[in-house]
C-alpha cells in the first residue's frame, strides 16, 4: 500500500547522500512541516491550545510540526546534495509507504538525545521543487531502481 503526498517545508539538516551498492546515488533529508492556527476564534474569543501544538515565535498563533524523511534518488539525489542546505524550502511530491505489517501509514519512532520520543514518516521523492530564496527549478525524478529499497540509513 502506498499514498500519493505533496509537502511543503523546510529542511532540517544537510542532506546525507550515500551510493547503493550498484553505483546509484541516494540522497535523504528531513523536512519540517508546521501547521498554524489562530489563538483568536472568529468570534474574538480565545483558541485553546490543542494538545502537542506549541505557541508560535510571535505569540498570536498555536503550530504543531511534523517530521518527513525523504529520500531522492539519481540524478535528483545529486541535485539535493549539491543545492539544498539545512534551512531551505523545498516542494516535494513523493510516495509514502506503509511500515506496518497491514500496510498502513505509521510514522518512524525513535528516541533523541533527551530520551523524549520522536517520529517521522518516510516519502520517497518523485519531483520537487526549490521555493523561498532558491532559484525555482523543478527537478523531476524516477522511481527507485527495482529491489532498492531505504533499510535504516543503508540503500539495498
Amino acid at each position: 500500500m502506498f499514498q500519493r503526498v505533496t509537502l511543503i517545508g523546510r529542511v532540517g539538516q544537510d542532506p546525507v547522500m550515500r551510493y547503493t551498492p550498484d553505483g546509484t546515488p541516494v540522497t535523504t533529508i528531513s523536512l519540517a512541516t508546521t501547521e498554524t492556527i489562530t489563538k483568536t476564534k472568529f468570534d474574538g474569543g480565545d483558541r485553546p491550545c490543542p494538545g502537542g501544538w506549541k505557541e508560535s515565535y510571535n505569540g498570536k498563533n498555536w503550530e504543531v510540526t511534523t517530521w518527513f524523511r525523504v529520500t531522492f534518488w539519481r540524478g535528483a539525489a545529486e541535485t539535493v546534495n549539491t543545492y539544498v542546505t539545512k534551512g531551505s524550502q523545498l516542494f516535494v511530491e513523493g510516495i509514502m509507504k506503509g511500515e506496518a505489517e497491514d500496510g498502513t501509514m505509521t510514522p518512524r519512532v525513535w528516541a533523541d538525545q533527551t530520551g523524549e520520543h520522536r517520529a517521522s514518516f518516510e516519502l520517497t521523492a518523485r519531483q520537487f521543487k526549490f521555493i523561498g530564496k532558491s532559484n525555482g527549478g523543478v527537478v523531476h525524478d524516477e522511481p527507485p531502481p527495482e529491489g532498492h529499497e531505504m533499510v535504516g540509513d543503508t540503500p539495498f
